[in-house]
């Protein structure tokens, strides 16, 4: 057991990540699911990466930080939004809470992610 918990630390995110994120809403139910891209790479505990709605729109993630399966950053594209993402990885999963600061407003989302 020991060995595959070594093993899962010592993993690399680093390709392109595809799958979705909803909005939750004060009811707690989670809104429409949209489309969620990330492109990483890492270098041992140096990660680095663009994130986006789709691949061929992506936006640097800021303040990118891996620390065993965990993994936390900031999205900020153009429409003035603000995405704090963080993760979990799960081998080729990603699962995780995202928060989105606009015009002085907060929302509270989920995340899920697979290897692509």
């Amino acid at each position: 057991m020991l060995a595959l918990a070594i093993i899962a630390a010592a993993a690399d995110v680093s390709g392109k990540w595809s799958g979705s994120f909803a909005v939750i809403g004060p009811d707690g139910a989670a809104g429409d699911s949209n489309p969620a891209f990330l492109i990483l790479k890492q270098a041992g505990s140096t990660l680095t990466g663009t994130a986006g709605q789709e691949e061929a729109e992506q936006w640097p993630i800021e303040n990118a930080r891996i620390e065993g399966n965990k993994i936390s950053g900031t999205v900020n594209p153009s429409d003035g939004a603000t995405y704090s993402v963080t993760l979990t990885v799960d081998g080729d999963r990603m699962t995780g809470d995202v928060t989105i600061s606009q015009g002085g407003q907060t929302m509270k989302g989920k995340i899920e992610l697979k290897r692509v």
